[in-house]
């Protein structure tokens, strides 16, 4: 592919190929794996933070954060339906990494 295609932008209402919306739905994949490595970071200054172990896992901030984000998700025309559980599944993977990079930083101090 040519740089032109590479940098050319669609909108849901502009493509007109199956390879405008490939290209688009490419482009916002890298967008979000960015997006993703700057919250992970963010799992690790968590894990560093944390005293215990036991702090890792916190479901009321877990309902918080689901709360807000499907408020944004109608606020901006994302459908619940797909919000909801990309967050819950998004939110369920930080923890498991949280917990390992807590592991990692902090061996032997569980804190039970």
């Amino acid at each position: 592919m040519s740089a032109t295609i590479l940098e050319k932008k669609h909108t849901g209402d502009t493509a007109q190929t199956m390879q405008d919306v490939r290209h688009e739905v490419d482009r916002l994949d890298r967008e979000l794996v960015a997006l993703l490595v700057e919250r992970q970071s963010f799992m690790d200054a968590a894990a560093r933070i944390k005293a215990n172990r036991d702090a890792v896992l916190d479901r009321p901030r877990i309902e918080d954060v689901v709360s807000k984000v499907k408020a944004e998700a109608i606020k901006q025309g994302l459908s619940p339906a797909i919000a909801e559980p990309v967050w819950r599944t998004l939110i369920d993977r930080c923890i498991a990494y949280e917990f390992a990079s807590f592991d990692h930083l902090k061996p032997g101090l569980d804190n039970s």
